[in-house]
């Protein structure tokens, strides 16, 4: 298989993978930390962060990219698929768990350093809110790292009528355009660029 062994060995070169010596005569590939990532087994897992990207629903709009950069067309991801990805999510119960789960991925990775790094930004909260929390991942893990956190997962209808249940977390459902629940902290895990400049405005004000 030539065709795989040059893939192999070009990953290799990347040090996604290592090349091990099996026999005198024959050699393997095996796992590294960074190929690790990419497996569906392990806490950090990134594998459905990359299941997400590549998908043929987000790969979609970089065929639209040079409209958009030329002021032709509204987002890219609007221009091909007549929705922007919260609106296309909430109409695709499949996208919408792809998205989810991609998100939980990132909130492991994240979070998990957050609350090792720098355990003293949680000392003095009681409540805490999550905009656009998905399934609700970033704030399981506060709340059984800081027990007395009690945690509000705050999300679109959709994404929060499918998330797990857990104990020191509820589940809102919203539009952050229009209120945010008050809490004692309120974090947004999302780039700001992903908005135009009002919704940013909005989301402040808020």
């Amino acid at each position: 298989m030539p065709m795989l062994h040059r893939i192999m060995r070009f990953l290799v070169q990347y040090k996604i993978f290592q090349e091990i010596a099996v026999s005198e005569t024959c050699f393997g590939y095996a796992h590294t930390p960074l190929s690790q990532l990419l497996t569906t087994h392990g806490k950090l897992s990134m594998a459905d962060f990359v299941l997400l990207e590549s998908n043929p629903v987000m790969l979609a709009p970089w065929h639209k990219l040079s409209a958009r950069v030329l002021g032709k067309e509204g987002s890219a991801f609007g221009a091909a698929h007549g929705d922007d990805v919260w609106g296309f999510a909430a109409a695709n119960p499949g996208h919408s768990k792809l998205i989810d789960d991609a998100m939980a991925c990132d909130a492991r990775l994240a979070v998990g350093a957050v609350i090792e790094g720098c355990p003293e930004v949680f000392r003095q909260l009681r409540t805490v809110v999550d905009v656009g929390g998905g399934d609700g991942t970033a704030l399981r893990l506060i709340v059984a790292a800081c027990p007395w956190i009690s945690g509000i997962n705050f999300d679109l209808p959709h994404v929060v009528s499918v998330a797990p249940a857990c104990m020191g977390v509820e589940h809102v459902g919203g539009d952050m355009f229009d209120h945010v629940p008050k809490a004692d902290a309120v974090y947004l895990m999302v780039s700001l660029l992903e908005f135009s400049l009002f919704s940013n405005i909005r989301i402040f004000i808020y």
